[in-house]
């Protein structure tokens, strides 16, 4: 032991060795496993069926005091929880088919707060089209709820983190800074309107927009971005091995948004390193872009470049800065 500890390297070094640890090596073993995909450079591990299916499974943790604002209910504490399960199911393209949540609480913790954060869960799962088929309670010293989807998806059809190439577009569903801007204003008690609050407590899982976009061919990677657009651009620029230009014009940024904030720079810090807006990130071949805004509501907000050329942002000036690697992470590297 040298002493280091978590917040030393923070949450993507950690994932990464740990994910070294559990890795299945290639060859008889893995495919006897049925292992397409193990732990660490997806949104969800994928098994093979056996047939054109597999098989896509996330978990994620959640607490009280980390992760639920004390100004969320029961029901969207509940409905939060089911949520970043589902996201994540979304991002590879798959159709969600059940969840598994476990709640640890509070010996005095009141009946009628467990049934509101059931409903809240249940809530998500139909919005999503699936539902709570199972999982465990026990006590604990705070509110902690770990949740497990799974998601079925076509093999032909599964998306990745890589798979992007030079020239494709990159997209991004709904609108970023959301749900960044509804925390600032629960931090600062300034008001803010319910549709914008909703973006953070309860947020949308892209599930029918994941499905359309798997079906249609024309996605070559995609990811969520609930830990933020440019932490997601890193990831994704690190499996696919490319670069991104990013329009800074492009960006879709609601206009209560804009009028939140009082300068460019507190803008673009909302809607790019802040967490929680649960959209999907995508790149698409430009070759079928008209045929996928035709059937899904997204923007296109740059294209991919060499990966010499790192990750930019361009102003409607040409001028580009660089994006930094950054967001939110549970476990924060002390050398960020």
């Amino acid at each position: 032991m040298n002493g280091k500890t978590v917040f030393s390297i923070g949450e993507r070094t950690l994932i990464f060795r740990l994910s070294e640890i559990f890795k299945v090596p290639e060859g008889k073993e893995r495919k006897q496993k049925g292992i397409l995909i193990d732990a660490g450079s997806d949104d969800c591990a994928v098994l093979d069926l056996k047939g054109e299916d597999c098989l896509v499974f996330t978990i994620d943790m959640l607490h009280r005091t980390t992760d639920f604002p004390e100004e969320m209910t029961p029901w969207q504490m509940g409905w939060m929880s089911a949520a970043v399960n589902l996201s994540d199911i979304a991002a590879m393209g798959a159709e969600p088919t059940g969840l598994l949540m476990a709640i640890g609480m509070p010996e005095d913790t009141e009946i009628a707060f467990v049934e509101e954060l059931a409903k809240g869960m249940q809530a998500c799962a139909k919005f999503c089209g699936t539902a709570i088929i199972g999982g465990d309670l026990d006590t604990h010293t705070e509110l902690t709820i770990t949740g497990t989807a799974l998601g079925r998806v076509k093999k032909s059809q599964l998306l990745r983190r890589r798979g992007a190439k030079p020239g494709d577009f990159v997209c991004v569903t709904g609108h970023t800074g959301s749900a960044g801007v509804a925390l600032r204003a629960i931090q600062s008690k300034k008001q803010i309107s319910e549709t914008i609050l909703k973006t953070l407590f309860e947020p949308l899982p892209r599930t029918s927009e994941a499905r359309i976009l798997a079906q249609s061919g024309a996605a070559t990677s995609m990811i969520d971005t609930s830990d933020g657009l440019a932490m997601s651009l890193y990831d994704l620029a690190r499996e696919s091995h490319v670069g991104f230009r990013i329009l800074e014009n492009n960006l879709p940024i609601l206009r209560e948004v804009r009028e939140f904030v009082s300068s460019f720079e507190e803008l673009m810090e909302l809607c790019l390193y802040t967490g929680g807006d649960f959209e999907l990130l995508i790149t698409i071949d430009p070759q079928q872009i008209k045929k996928v805004q035709n059937i899904c509501n997204l923007a296109v907000i740059g294209e991919c470049t060499e990966y010499k050329n790192g990750i930019v942002l361009e102003s409607p000036g040409c001028r580009l800065t660089n994006i930094e690697q950054r967001g939110y992470e549970q476990l924060k590297s002390e050398h960020r």
